[in-house]
């Protein structure tokens, strides 16, 4: 079971509520006050420990400023790993042709997409860039491990991993001749 399985979902929602008000910069006060719901209501969904109605979390996306799905989705995992052969594919019917589909573009969003070359012994440290920065990256040869500092996992050829690019993260060949593209989408 991956950890956003294993949380309940008042879980969910407290972390999705303290990570929205965080982000808004809004008290506990203010976004109870803006979503005409008590303080200590608030602060016992941020906790857990409350029973949120819809209509408690529907005021609360909506003084959020985020759709109700923000406050209830299960959270993605700081990290997707696709290894090669899998996900989910579509052959052509007249070709030697299988797509797998790997990442979809959020609406708005920006990608840049690098060619990497690497050898072993030059792991690249990079800093966090701009907020709201995640990463693609798919091995074409070599091995490399890559990823948020202290979530690094290790990738071959045809494996596909996913992460935030705003955090600390780095890039580490494995064996010579390692290629891998990477894909920079910023939100």
């Amino acid at each position: 079971m991956s950890e956003a399985t294993d949380k309940l979902p008042r879980e969910w929602i407290a972390e999705s509520l303290r990570r929205e008000r965080t982000r808004t910069g809004l008290s506990l006060s203010e976004l109870a006050k803006r979503a005409g719901i008590a303080k200590s209501t608030l602060s016992q969904l941020e906790s857990a420990s409350g029973n949120p109605s819809v209509e408690t979390i529907w005021a609360l996306a909506v003084a959020l400023g985020v759709p109700f799905s923000a406050l209830v989705e299960p959270p993605t995992p700081s990290v997707q790993v696709i290894r090669a052969g899998q996900g989910p594919a579509v052959a052509a019917e007249r070709a030697s042709f299988v797509g797998t589909l790997l990442s979809a573009s959020p609406p708005g969003a920006r990608r840049d997409i690098y060619q990497i070359r690497m050898e072993p012994d030059s792991m690249r440290a990079a800093e966090p860039h701009i907020p709201g920065t995640t990463e693609h990256l798919v091995v074409a040869t070599g091995r490399v491990k890559a990823g948020p500092a202290g979530e690094e996992v290790e990738l071959g050829p045809g494996d596909y991993m996913t992460y935030r690019g705003d955090v600390a993260h780095s890039y580490e060949a494995l064996a010579p001749g390692t290629t891998f593209v990477l894909v920079m989408q910023h939100t």
